[in-house]
């Protein structure tokens, strides 16, 4: 169910990617759409929160995974990477989008184009839904998602040094200091060169595809021995509270997500009309079927009880199999697999604050590329120093459930926005399209996914972050709306083109 519904999603998303082929996914989508302030507030909020969160989330995940191997302390949220598939039908909406849209920025393209001036009316409140979708992403969602990968990645990477020794616990300041070192590792690629960091892309995602058939083949193994005996237990202990299921489709959806992310770099796409689609309709169900196949294979070796004691199953996983041995491969497997996703998240959220910028709804120096090698340096080391601080706080749980509350505000509104562009531009081509009820299902579902937990278990978080976007507004109207800007601004900017040597796109035209 929960895969269905993403594929819907991801399937929007590529037509907004088509329609709008700019780089920065749902900033340049509520650009378009909703006009500058709601494109700012997105990129304000994704840039200082969502995304360095969504990067500490990761991080710390992967570290925790580590650290709890050889520990009987852990409750993986078993029930929400179960439910997760369902959502994969929000996937098709999202192909839709990328393909009406073949514009880079993601829902930020989406938000623009369908909710901005230039597709409804030429309106002061137009603007404002792409710039709060920005300013969220920019300051919150990349960079928290960010910071989540390598605070994952850095525990692993520890942990490897202790697969000997009886230790417990890997020190705090160490994960996060390794975490650090990653961001500032993978910035320096992607502001390298774009090939270097495909190139890593290519690699890591090889490594983590060599690392689940490992674990497919030795849960094969296992069933064929007649380990089949925790397989009918796969759902004992589920519950029906509707405010639980959607804390725990928070999770799911975690391991799910980035199947938007090439919505974000559509410009750089060759053939965006055909690839994101095809990117999308057949990423996905690979992606399902390889998690089903996983957690098929963990039952086969591990009983309900030991999965849920360590927070770290691949590692177990390994050492039931092979040992010692088994648990370096997996930590090393875990630590490809992180790197390569913090990679990819670094390589999309600087898209999405450079596409802001260039649409007037982040500062200038954030839109310049480098002279030589035309990579958005500045974007991505402005990425990078708000993932840095958001890995000081290494609570996963609470950055995943806050990422995903704010998240799925924003997922709800490229529906929202589809839906205004059918009306709004009902002669468009769309080389894909899907039937009408598929963005009304998820933006129903993404309302349920906002509103449930708020219902059922209100926390201070979710005011937080509801707070944190009505925040941008106070941004939008002196800094965009009117155009003004901070004392000294010119200068800044002048001492930072100089030192990174950085130019507008506009003055390069091979850019």
């Amino acid at each position: 169910m929960t895969n269905t519904l993403l594929r819907y999603w991801a399937l929007c998303y590529v037509e907004l990617g088509c329609m709008i082929p700019s780089s920065g996914a749902e900033h340049t989508y509520f650009l378009a759409a909703f006009g500058h302030l709601p494109a700012f507030l997105f990129a304000w909020v994704s840039i200082i929160i969502l995304k360095p969160a969504m990067l500490a989330i990761i991080c710390l995940s992967f570290s925790k995974y580590l650290v709890e191997a050889f520990s009987a302390e852990c409750e993986p949220p078993l029930m929400a990477i179960q439910l997760l598939g369902a959502l994969t039908i929000g996937a098709l909406s999202y192909a839709e989008l990328g393909t009406l849209i073949a514009e880079s920025g993601g829902e930020y393209a989406y938000y623009l184009q369908g909710f901005s001036p230039r597709a409804v009316c030429r309106t002061w409140w137009a603007p404002i839904p792409a710039f709060l979708y920005a300013w969220v992403s920019v300051f919150l969602l990349k960079p928290s998602s960010l910071a989540i990968i390598c605070l994952t990645c850095a525990e692993y990477l520890i942990r490897i040094f202790y697969v000997w020794l009886p230790v417990c616990v890997t020190p705090s300041i160490a994960v996060k200091l390794f975490a650090a070192g990653i961001i500032i590792m993978i910035t320096f690629i992607n502001s390298y060169s774009v090939n270097l960091a495909t190139r890593v892309q290519n690699v890591f995602t090889a490594a983590k595809l060599l690392a689940i058939l490992i674990i497919v083949v030795g849960g094969i193994v296992k069933l064929a021995q007649g380990n089949t005996a925790h397989l009918s237990r796969g759902f004992e202990g589920s519950t029906t509270n509707p405010g639980n299921i959607a804390t725990a489709f928070y999770s799911g959806l975690w391991a799910y997500d980035g199947w938007n992310n090439l919505n974000y770099v559509t410009e750089e796409l060759k053939k965006p009309y055909t690839n994101l689609p095809r990117a999308i309709i057949i990423g996905l169900p690979l992606v399902t079927v390889c998690y089903l196949l996983v957690n098929v294979s963990y039952l086969a070796v591990m009983s309900i009880d030991e999965l849920l004691a360590s927070e770290t199953v691949a590692v177990y996983f390994g050492d039931q199999l092979l040992g010692n041995a088994g648990q370096v491969i997996m930590i090393i497997a875990v630590v490809m697999s992180t790197f390569g996703a913090a990679n990819g998240s670094c390589f999309t959220s600087a898209r999405l604050c450079f596409v802001a910028a260039r649409e007037g709804h982040m500062v200038d120096l954030l839109s310049y590329v480098h002279n030589k090698k035309l990579t958005p340096s500045p974007a991505l080391l402005f990425n990078a120093a708000i993932a840095l601080i958001m890995v000081i706080p290494s609570d996963i749980g609470s950055l995943i459930d806050f990422f995903s509350f704010t998240a799925w505000i924003f997922y709800g509104g490229a529906m929202t926005a589809l839906l205004v562009m059918r009306y709004t531009m009902p002669d468009a081509p769309r080389p894909y399209k899907v039937p009408i009820i598929v963005p009304v299902v998820v933006l129903l579902i993404s309302i349920y996914l906002v509103v449930g937990p708020i219902i059922d278990s209100p926390q201070i978080e979710y005011l937080y972050a509801t707070l944190f976007i009505v925040a941008g507004l106070f941004f939008y109207f002196p800094f965009v709306y009117l155009k003004k800007a901070l004392p000294g601004m010119g200068h800044m900017t002048t001492f930072f083109q100089l030192l990174l040597e950085v130019v507008p796109t506009d003055v390069m035209p091979d850019a």
